[in-house]
C-alpha cells in the first residue's frame, strides 16, 4: 500500500510541474502548492503537495495527515530541518519552516478551514494536536 501510496504521489507531483500548477492547483477552493523538504533520516528530497494560504510574507500550511494518530512525515523532517522549498505554479521560494505560536493558532487554523473545512473533521478523528505551519520567505 505505502509504495502505491508513494507512486500516486510521484505522479501527483509530476503533473502539478508538467502543467505549472494547472493540474493538481487546487482542492476545492483551497490553493496547492508543492512542499520539498529533506528527509531526517535519508537525507533524501522528498516533495508532497500542500494546501496553504499566504499569510504576511509566507505562507501557512497544516499538518493534518488526513486526522491519522501520527504526524506526516514531512512535518518530521521540517521538524528535524526546517529549511525547505515551497513550488506555487512555476514559482518557487526558500523557506524555514516553524509551527505557529498558541497565540496565532486558531486565527491561522480558522483561515485554513475557510478554504477547506475539512481540516477540523481531522481534527476530531485524532487525539494528536495538528500543527499549524508557518513558511517565512528566506
Amino acid at each position: 500500500m505505502a509504495k502505491l501510496s508513494r507512486g500516486v504521489m510521484r505522479t501527483a507531483v509530476w503533473l502539478y510541474r508538467r502543467s505549472g500548477g494547472k493540474i493538481g492547483g487546487k482542492m476545492g477552493q483551497a490553493p496547492v502548492a508543492l512542499l520539498t523538504t529533506t528527509g531526517r533520516k535519508s537525507g533524501r528530497s522528498w516533495t508532497n503537495p500542500v494546501l496553504y494560504q499566504p499569510e504576511g510574507d509566507g505562507w501557512v500550511i497544516i499538518a493534518s495527515y488526513a486526522g491519522r494518530p501520527r504526524h506526516p512525515a514531512w512535518w518530521l523532517n521540517l521538524k528535524a530541518n526546517p529549511e525547505a522549498t515551497i513550488e506555487m505554479g512555476r514559482d518557487s521560494y526558500p523557506v524555514t519552516a516553524s509551527e505557529v505560536p498558541d497565540e496565532d493558532r486558531e486565527r491561522l487554523w480558522r483561515k485554513m478551514t475557510a478554504v477547506y473545512p475539512t481540516y477540523d473533521e481531522y481534527q476530531k478523528k485524532t487525539t494528536r494536536r495538528i500543527p499549524v505551519v508557518y513558511l517565512t520567505r528566506r
